[in-house]
């Protein structure tokens, strides 16, 4: 079946880019005929080119290869997907006051495929929405914007925080302020601030280090001779200084803290940092649902700004960083 379905998803791209198929597709009755294929392995496929952004798929419209369906009445309500608690985020409260035609979602679990028929476009600000739910999003063609989060294996439009240019910038001033043992902290699966931290090494301290670990798991690296911890996220952050509370370690005295993310937290954000403020992030997801092509999806980089809570132990304003500044960030496909 894998097999089949591969070299079926195949011959289906060839004919695309070679015009045999174009416009809106045949029936799939008849597009398994065409090709041999029994119906499945042809939903299979079909449903793995929509996901990839080939083809845009609806029920009731048919296939179209991507940009060429007709155009649909926009639609101005909007759903917000979020973790628990975010009812009071500063993001969600700036969007509702540019859309009134917003509802908010916890979580996708209780979500049935029906329900979202009302919505013109869906907005993912949860930390963990399966992927499996955006692909279904993907293949009906409806617009989505991912928060702070890329989702690995589809196409859509994505408004993160530039968390390499953030880290960068603190791991080069901590450098220079004489700190050689670096903790990188976020998720497990991801190295982006890890891989940052140890490009300023390379340039700032070529003998330091750079030890990475979740959140929950810093405990294990204070007795490692660590003297500063980086973290992903300001919810990171948040849980790497209760980690260090409990354990009595004192900020900036014995560890210094800091950050990159969002200042979006109702209570503020836990430690010195770059951050980007609610009302940009808001921006962003806007213009992108109200200005970018529906069919060409685009990814907004924004860079933060400092915020000192006194938590790293540096004095004084944040050192310029033009020289880390990225040329690119903007809208970009």
């Amino acid at each position: 079946m894998s097999y089949k379905f591969q070299r079926l998803r195949e011959k289906i791209r060839s004919a695309i880019a070679s015009g045999e198929l174009a416009d809106k597709l045949p029936g799939e009755r008849a597009l398994a005929k065409r090709f041999h294929v029994n119906a499945k392995t042809l939903s299979k496929a079909l449903t793995d080119l929509a996901a990839e952004g080939l083809l845009d798929r609806s029920i009731g419209r048919g296939t179209y290869v991507k940009g060429t369906a007709p155009a649909t009445p926009d639609q101005s309500r909007w759903l917000i997907i979020a973790d628990e608690g975010a009812e009071r985020s500063p993001v969600i409260h700036a969007l509702r006051a540019a859309n009134p035609e917003i509802q908010l979602a916890l979580g996708v679990a209780e979500i049935r495929p029906s329900y979202l028929n009302q919505f013109g476009a869906v907005v993912d600000m949860a930390s963990g929405t399966p992927e499996t739910f955006l692909r279904d999003l993907v293949v009906r063609n409806m617009p989505i914007v991912a928060v702070n989060r890329e989702p690995r294996h589809l196409s859509t439009h994505c408004v993160l925080i530039d968390e390499v240019l953030g880290v960068s910038r603190l791991g080069r001033d901590l450098m220079l302020a004489g700190h050689s043992r670096f903790a990188a902290i976020e998720p497990r699966g991801s190295t982006v601030v890890t891989v940052a931290l140890k490009n300023a090494l390379t340039r700032y301290a070529p003998h330091g280090s750079v030890d990475a670990c979740t959140p929950e798991e810093v405990g294990a690296l204070l007795d490692t001779g660590i003297t500063a911890l980086i973290c992903g996220s300001s919810h990171a952050a948040a849980v790497a200084k209760s980690r260090l509370d409990q354990a009595g370690i004192r900020v900036p005295q014995q560890m210094s803290l800091a950050a990159v993310g969002c200042s979006c937290a109702c209570d503020g954000v836990p430690c010195s940092g770059y951050y980007c403020d609610a009302q940009s992030v808001a921006d962003a997801i806007i213009g992108l649902l109200r200005d970018a092509p529906a069919n060409r999806p685009a990814t907004l980089w924004l860079a933060g700004t400092w915020h000192d809570l006194g938590t790293t132990g540096l004095t004084g304003e944040a050192p310029p960083a033009e020289s880390l500044a990225r040329h690119n960030i903007g809208l970009a496909g």
